[in-house]
């Protein structure tokens, strides 16, 4: 790999031209399948590890603006192609498909870019950082018509829990009619370790020479270089959409995906930084409720300092309810299904299920468990969600504007 110096020499300049389209075809069952990273950081590291465990896959080439990461890419795989800029990365006629796992503000810039170069998309949540990202990410998507498969990273979609729940949920009467989903999502850790927090990785490196500022920020309002926000970038609005993002939309996506629902009618958030004063923006505590248009009342609350209630998951029928944390359950409301029995979810699956099941889609081109579809509605509810927070009010869609009313 090249020297740093050399690195930021070659690619801190914008790059002209157009980029090459590869041509699509359905690869066969056994055909191996090349994959390129768009941003390697702790959550790409997982996702490379679930790659490893699908049969005909290789890694081939590393994209990430900081030059540690490719540096600790190259040592993962030795043989892999790194780049600093993405735009080379899809360039490469090697790759196959891309798993973009940057920060939130900057997917749409990636995933168009990607789609516009032919590749096969494995996208990281929440999907779309804000409204005109998400109709711009639609734009490209259509364009692409089709031929190439795009998965976006809600994993829940393709767990057992969503095979039982549909099995239930293919009989109306087990449930009636649904009126509410109320969902918890709640952590703690120790004193003096905030969540999310990783000041203490910041280390002397991070600075100009070694991280491509400019593209980092994107689009976002432009700052001074400042380690703490590359690092901590989950704390900042500029690039976050806080927990809303990171685990709202799991569960939201989960339900979406179920109960076959649209964007909300309208979404209120409440909350504030009640604990960690370590100059985040994002909420630690929050309560949003969510009025779906098919009369359903979706109720989530979280906090970090507290773990008691954990991540749960109720949905409530006239006829019975739905219980998801590690376990899923059917509990009959006896009033009215006096003949009903619980039930207990037994699908099983592995946590790469999710990537295994975008792989099967580029080699036979069937739908993915999680389309661009769902993630475009999870992600129009999550921004609803963190405006109505930062401008204190409730956030109403006009479904045929297809904006904030």
């Amino acid at each position: 790999m090249d020297s740093r110096r050399h690195f930021l020499g070659k690619f801190a300049t914008g790059i002209a031209g157009t980029l090459a389209v590869v041509p699509f075809q359905i690869l066969g069952a056994n055909e191996r399948i090349r994959v390129g990273f768009i941003g390697f950081g702790d959550r790409a590291t997982e996702l490379f590890n679930w790659i490893k465990l699908c049969p005909n896959t290789e890694v081939v080439a590393f994209c990430d603006i900081y030059t540690k990461q490719l540096e600790r890419a190259k040592g993962l795989v030795p043989t892999a192609a790194t780049y600093l800029d993405y735009r080379r990365l899809l360039d490469d006629q090697s790759v196959d498909a891309v798993v973009i796992a940057t920060p939130q503000h900057l997917h749409a810039e990636h995933f168009c870019a990607s789609m516009g170069a032919g590749k096969h998309v494995y996208q990281e949540k929440t999907m779309a950082f804000s409204v005109d990202h998400a109709k711009k990410m639609r734009v490209a998507f259509q364009k692409d018509d089709g031929k190439h498969a795009v998965q976006i990273g809600h994993q829940s979609c393709s767990s057992g829990h969503m095979i039982d729940v549909q099995q239930w949920l293919s009989d109306p009467q087990k449930l009636g009619k649904i009126t509410a989903i109320d969902m918890h999502m709640y952590r703690n850790t120790p004193h003096g370790k905030p969540q999310w927090s990783r000041t203490a990785r910041i280390t002397s490196d991070m600075n100009p020479e070694n991280i491509l500022w400019r593209s980092f920020q994107g689009d976002a309002p432009p700052h001074e270089f400042d380690p703490n926000r590359y690092m901590n970038w989950r704390f900042f609005f500029d690039y976050s959409g806080g927990n809303v993002y990171e685990n709202m939309c799991h569960q939201m996506s989960f339900w979406y995906k179920a109960l076959k629902l649209e964007v909300p009618k309208a979404v209120t958030m409440n909350g504030g930084i009640y604990l960690w004063k370590d100059g985040r923006e994002v909420p630690d505590t929050m309560n949003v409720s969510v009025e779906q248009p098919e009369e359903l009342l979706i109720s989530w609350a979280s906090g970090f300092g507290n773990n008691q209630l954990g991540v749960t998951e109720d949905v409530l029928g006239e006829n019975g309810t739905i219980q998801r944390n590690t376990q899923l359950r059917y509990l009959p409301q006896k009033m009215n299904s006096p003949a009903g029995t619980e039930m207990t979810g037994n699908a099983k699956g592995v946590p790469h299920e999710h990537m295994l099941n975008f792989f099967d889609c580029v080699r036979t081109g069937k739908p993915p468990n999680c389309p661009f579809e769902l993630g475009f509605r999870v992600s129009i509810a999550c921004r609803m969600a963190v405006d109505s927070y930062r401008f204190g009010r409730t956030m109403r869609w006009d479904a045929k504007k297809e904006d904030f009313a």
